[in-house]
This record gives C-alpha cells, structure tokens and sequence, in this order.
C-alpha cells in the first residue's frame, strides 16, 4: 500500500510534536527536581527578606559531599509545618551561646553579623550542636523561630539554599548569602 505525502507528513508533524512535549517534560522535570521556588510568608529574615518576595532555592547545593556553611540562607522542613528560611549559625560539633543582648558566641568567639540591622534581643541561651545538625537563626531575631526554640535541625532536613529573589521585580537579585566571620573571644 503506497502512503501519500499527506500521511507522511501528518506522522511527521505528529512525531515532531511527541518529541517537543516528551523534551518539555524532561526540561521541566529536571529543573524542578534541582530547583524551587519558596515564599517568605514571614518577617523573621527582616531586613534581608521581605514578606511576599519569591526565592529560588538550589536543591543541588548540598549534594556531592558539600555542606551547608556559616552564613547560608537555607530552605529547611519542620514536621507538620510549612517549610522555613534561616540563616545557618552553628556547624556539627560546634557550642552556640547567644547573650540575653543578642550577640552570638561560637566555642566562645563572637560571631561578627553585619548583615543584622540591629542587635535583637530574645531567647539566649547555650546550645551543643550534634554531629550532622546545623543551628539556625532568623535574621530578625526578636519575632523568629529557629534552632533556639525548635533545637538544630538534622541535614537530611535541609532542602536547599537560597539562590536568587525572583519576585517582586525590584528586588531581584541574589539571596543575601553572607560568610560569617569571628571576632574575639568570650572575655
């Protein structure tokens, strides 16, 4: 039976469509298995984060042997609550003293944040992080809920770190990522 060249080229065009849809869906698949998108519903990242603004997360940052470090702006999960954004403070193994003035010690060095607008206030307290758990705190330090009430969260709980504002348009740019530097010691 011979086939017209109207055949043809419908099972052309009929090919040509799967193969552009099945590459969409491989494209789409791939992009969010590596990335997402998460919204700051709160104010504790003020004034870093805003509520209402839009964040991509890198899901891949953490893979392949790296971990998260000091300064971070990590995506983590709580269970039966919304996942959260925090700053990562305290590594595996490390002491985390935070004063009733705010200011935070690690193995009695003061860490030096100048990415906080001011110097909250709130719980203080001293903290042994575990092996394989990372302390975190909001940047807005006076309204968050973070490793001081919630404890270190585990590294298999972390989903990944905050990439890049994406909405609204006028903040677009990178997540504030900040190395962390010590200061002196505990006098």
């Amino acid at each position: 039976m011979q086939r017209g060249p109207y055949t043809i080229i419908v099972r052309t065009l009929i090919r040509d469509t799967l193969q552009v849809i099945l590459l969409a869906l491989v494209i789409f698949f791939a992009i969010h298995f590596m990335i997402q998108n998460f919204r700051i519903e709160q104010t504790s990242m003020q004034p870093n984060l805003h509520e209402g603004q839009y964040v991509l997360v890198n899901k891949t940052a953490y893979w392949f042997g790296h971990n998260p470090r000091r300064g971070d702006v990590v995506i983590f999960q709580v269970p039966d609550q919304p996942d959260r954004i925090k700053r990562v403070i305290g590594l595996p193994g490390e002491t985390v003293e935070v004063k009733p003035d705010g200011t935070v010690y690690i193995n009695g060095h003061q860490l030096e944040e100048p990415y906080l607008a001011i110097q909250h206030s709130g719980v203080g307290g001293t903290w042994a992080v575990p092996q394989g758990e990372y302390f975190v705190m909001g940047d807005n330090r006076s309204v968050s809920q973070d490793s001081r009430e919630i404890g270190p969260i585990p590294r298999n709980k972390i989903v990944g770190k905050a990439w890049l504002i994406v909405w609204p348009l006028h903040d677009w740019g990178g997540a504030p990522n900040r190395s962390i530097v010590m200061a002196a010691a505990t006098p």
